[in-house]
């Protein structure tokens, strides 16, 4: 029996004798699939998270967590882990990214921040995986070998290699600097929900225990949309005010802190190139490219604004002089 039979057949014994229909509800990068299940006068959301590609149990862990943190986030009705498949209550389906606008992104950004704060006012040492230098760097490293190597068909020449080695230890070195907080991981406007109370949170499951700037830098410099320097700037300084204000461990120069944001952006960046340039190759899922070039900004943005990442930026200089699997550099 196919995932799509199982899970209609595990809603029968879960939601006995009340009608339903069930459709998809959203896309994801990973292998987990939602379907939205309609019943007379609500809808729930279903989740399939099919062993043993995804683990059901981080969810579950974390929604409590957020929960508990006062977030607002789906409620787990019921659930079979070994199966796995969750029901869930349903945040609606309007997105930060699909509603978002010059006019409303100062209040929505508001909030979000709001909720940022909140969770990372919760965090504990012990609680969630720690997000340390083994999963920075195994991160950074997907940006070499599928974003350079398979999606480019480049050859890095040992130069090249080392001066991108250099790069990465002094992106480690300021990353692993960073006072340590809960990290969402995600935390951008494809995965927060307009909602009542505003936001819903989604797409939490590889929550971290990690650097303080993490989810701000996810805020706003985003996967799928990017704005103008002057305004992630003033988001940046409304969040900082608010983490002082609340006791935060942010640097308390704010200068210092937006650094901080930038090089732990830098690794994001680059991880998320690696990443889209997998699920395009490994997983047969090509549309997410299409962003690349707005994460070569980003990465570009930074290195030209510090020496020590020149190695980088001289090797961003030959990746956009080529085509993608264009074949090989000495």
């Amino acid at each position: 029996m196919d995932r799509y039979a199982l899970l209609q057949e595990w809603l029968g014994r879960e939601l006995p004798g009340r009608p339903s229909s069930l459709a998809p509800a959203s896309a994801d990068a990973s292998f987990r699939r939602y379907f939205r299940v309609t019943l007379e006068g609500t809808t729930l959301i279903a989740m399939d998270a099919p062993p043993p590609r995804e683990d059901c149990r981080p969810f579950v862990h974390v929604a409590s967590l957020m929960a508990a943190a006062g977030l607002h986030v789906p409620t787990v009705l019921a659930s079979d882990l070994q199966s796995g498949f969750l029901l869930l209550s349903d945040l609606g389906n309007t997105t930060y990214l699909s509603a978002i606008n010059e006019q409303n992104a100062d209040a929505l950004f508001s909030d979000a921040t709001d909720a940022l704060l909140r969770w990372q006012l919760a965090s504990r040492e012990g609680v969630l995986p720690p997000y340390d230098e083994a999963l920075l760097r195994r991160e950074l490293d997907l940006f070499p070998e599928w974003y350079v190597g398979r999606h480019l068909g480049m050859t890095l020449s040992a130069p090249q290699r080392q001066g991108l080695l250099s790069v990465f230890e002094t992106i480690l070195a300021s990353n692993l600097a960073q006072p340590r907080v809960y990290v969402h991981r995600d935390f951008m406007p494809r995965n927060l929900m307009v909602s009542e109370p505003n936001p819903g949170v989604l797409d939490f499951q590889d929550a971290v225990h990690g650097p303080i700037s993490y989810d701000v830098a996810c805020l706003f410099k985003d996967a799928f949309i990017s704005w103008e320097e002057g305004r992630v700037l003033d988001w940046t300084v409304r969040y900082w005010e608010k983490a002082r204000k609340a006791g935060l461990p942010v640097n308390p120069d704010f200068g210092e802190f937006y650094r901080d944001l930038e090089w732990m952006g830098l690794q994001r960046h680059l991880k998320v190139l690696g990443i889209f340039a997998r699920i395009c190759h490994r997983d047969g899922k090509p549309h997410y490219v299409k962003d690349t070039p707005r994460f070569l900004r980003y990465v570009r943005d930074v290195a030209e604004r510090y020496g020590a990442l020149s190695p980088l930026l001289r090797l961003l200089d030959r990746i956009e002089e080529r085509e993608p699997a264009s074949g090989t550099v000495s």
